[in-house]
């Protein structure tokens, strides 16, 4: 078994914050009990469980009476989408998202047809960006309930127009689902949005914590069984150890995220300028300018995704790829796809905070042999 030593798939999760992790083993100490309970233990867990939602909401730009916790950034997103389609129920039955969703939006939308509800579906330019006049046609069409845009493509890395989206939605009347997980804690969340959802793990907090935002005054009513936990939109026991941590987590990353994105940003840079240099036959992939601070995606012609990723692991770097196809779905990222470029070979190289150049060099020395290697081997080179 091959262990990379150079991670860089932030995209997917970020390692665990320092103070994320001081803030978890401290709340195991203290917050281990139902905060929904009278005595002494259960309220200082109600205690922490407050602070941190009134943390949270400060750095996405909420109320804390309108952040609620869930077990993970894909549920946040399907409470989101079914429970705002579904408060909205007599406005009427469409959903309008973009092209390049993320795939819990893409499964809530499909629930939502099966239902009987109908789906427009936005589509974007080789950049990734959503075509906005496309969306703003489709937003301003009679019985559309709620319309879903991300803020950054977790593949590509390009940034959405969400402000002037949500100015679009607002003229409308339709409430606007922003999923930020690729953004939060790294840049400013755009303002407009009426729902917002987010990931901890995403910015550096623990597995298992997402969060649902969703503002004052837009109509919801949770698709599941209601109890009285998180202002009865999400049942179940709140793990509060976890959203502690994720909240100290999300103060942390919003703090270095001016500095360190920065930093981020002119490697990231300095790999989209040097791959298509010294590797023939590479497409550079998502917008150079409105992107994400962290993410890098080119493809790679003649050599299939899978086999790249795997000899980097054995080079001793974690990457991933938009292109993966898999026993099961035999299909490559609906993402590329939407927006026309190579579905294969595809890398996304994702920085973490703390990355060093000299780490981004040692990936630049050792990509162009390992790609020539590859065609040589399947005998295109």
């Amino acid at each position: 078994m091959t262990h990379a030593a150079t991670y860089f798939d932030a995209a997917s999760t970020e390692p665990l914050h320092p103070r994320a992790r001081e803030a978890l083993l401290s709340a195991l100490e203290v917050g281990w009990a139902d905060p929904a309970r009278l005595y002494g233990p259960a309220r200082r867990a109600h205690l922490l469980l407050e602070q941190a939602r009134t943390e949270v909401a400060e750095v996405l730009g909420a109320r804390p009476d309108e952040v609620s916790f869930t077990s993970s950034g894909t549920q946040a997103v399907h409470l989101g989408v079914l429970g705002t389609l579904h408060g909205r129920r007599r406005a009427g039955r469409r959903l309008v998202t973009s092209a390049v969703e993320h795939s819990s939006v893409l499964h809530a939308a499909a629930v939502h047809e099966r239902d009987g509800g109908s789906v427009r579906t936005v589509g974007v330019g080789l950049s990734g960006r959503v075509d906005l006049d496309a969306f703003t046609a489709a937003v301003a069409a009679e019985g559309t309930a709620l319309a879903c845009l991300q803020t950054a493509n977790h593949e590509v890395g390009t940034l959405q127009p969400v402000a002037e989206a949500a100015e679009a939605c607002r003229a409308h009347g339709v409430p606007l689902l922003v999923d930020a997980a690729q953004s939060a804690g790294r840049l400013p969340i755009p303002p407009g949005w009426s729902v917002l959802t987010a990931s901890a793990h995403k910015w550096g907090g623990p597995a298992g914590v997402g969060v649902l935002a969703v503002r004052k005054g837009t109509r919801f009513g949770s698709p599941y069984p209601e109890d009285e936990r998180e202002r009865r939109r999400v049942p179940g026991f709140e793990n509060v150890p976890a959203i502690v941590a994720a909240a100290a987590a999300l103060r942390a990353a919003s703090e270095e995220a001016a500095e360190e994105g920065a930093r981020l940003s002119a490697l990231v840079d300095r790999i989209r300028r040097t791959v298509p240099a010294i590797v023939p036959d590479v497409e550079v992939i998502g917008d150079p300018v409105e992107r994400a601070p962290h993410i890098i995606t080119f493809s790679c012609l003649y050599v299939e995704g899978e086999v790249i990723l795997t000899e980097l692991d054995k080079a001793g770097f974690a990457v991933s790829s938009g292109s993966s196809c898999t026993a099961s779905t035999l299909r490559p990222s609906h993402v590329l796809e939407a927006m026309g470029v190579l579905t294969h070979g595809n890398v996304r190289v994702s920085l973490p905070r703390g990355t060093s150049a000299a780490e981004v060099d040692r990936f630049l020395t050792v990509l162009p042999g390992l790609v020539r290697r590859i065609r040589q081997d399947a005998g295109v080179a």
